[in-house]
């Protein structure tokens, strides 16, 4: 299975807040959110992981190719890097999603903060939904809602999602930042960047609209760092309720 971490932005928050280091390289329970990442996938049998960054994070590029050429904490990391500045989420998605073709996914942003136990369960979840029960996707939904501007989404009575939303409108699940998915949407993300859909959250609509059948699969909690606070916040949530961690 290949996992996908998007890691361009510019952090430029965390920054204007005290932050030195770029957000991938920030460290939340003593590791580093890309590091972090990579160890989890890597741990869950990952043939290849794809991971974007901006030119202009030299620091995080020299971190990466590193692990490249030197493996991490003595194991072999299938990471295949790409350096590309991108205006959204959604474009880097779409940069490497040449690389994402040939089987099933998970993609992440490099700030999602997850259960390690809860996010092997998933990914047994999203094996099973798209091999056997003909999904398109699995995403990760939280009713934990801590975020600035959250993606609320509605579901049936079988947790099939039903529609994206801006605003609350009666549901109580939100977007967590993992998607699970087949490469069968890759045409629907080619026609958003042709029709110039910018935002992940429009690519999701397009995905329903288009007909396609996701599940959501919910987490207890999933966060994202945004604010130098969520640093702490982040690291507590580890230590307390993530053994693995």
């Amino acid at each position: 299975m290949k996992f996908a971490i998007i890691a361009a932005g510019e952090g430029s928050r965390l920054a204007n807040e005290g932050v030195k280091q770029p957000k991938p390289l920030v460290e939340i329970a003593g590791e580093s959110l890309i590091d972090r990442l990579l160890r989890i996938f890597a741990d869950h049998h990952a043939t290849e992981i794809v991971v974007i960054c901006n030119e202009y994070s030299q620091e995080v590029i020299d971190h990466l190719r590193n692990i490249q050429n030197e493996g991490f904490n003595g194991r072999n990391i299938p990471l295949r890097l790409v350096i590309r500045t991108t205006p959204s989420s959604m474009h880097s998605f779409y940069e490497i999603s040449r690389y994402l073709s040939d089987d099933i996914f998970c993609l992440t942003t490099v700030d999602t903060i997850f259960k390690e136990s809860e996010f092997g369960n998933y990914l047994e979840a999203l094996h099973r939904f798209t091999s056997s029960e003909n999904f398109d996707g699995v995403m990760g939904v939280t009713d934990f809602i801590d975020d600035e501007k959250p993606l609320y989404i509605s579901t049936d009575d079988n947790d099939i999602i039903t529609g994206f939303f801006d605003r609350q409108n009666s549901c109580h699940l939100i977007s967590g930042g993992i998607y699970g998915l087949s490469p069968k949407v890759l045409p629907i993300l080619q026609h958003c960047i042709d029709t110039q859909v910018t935002r992940m959250r429009n690519f999701q609509r397009a995905l329903v609209d288009e007909g396609c059948r996701l599940k959501a699969y919910s987490f207890s909690k999933i966060l994202d760092i945004d604010h130098a606070g969520d640093i702490d916040k982040a690291s507590t949530f580890l230590k307390e309720h993530d053994p693995l961690s």
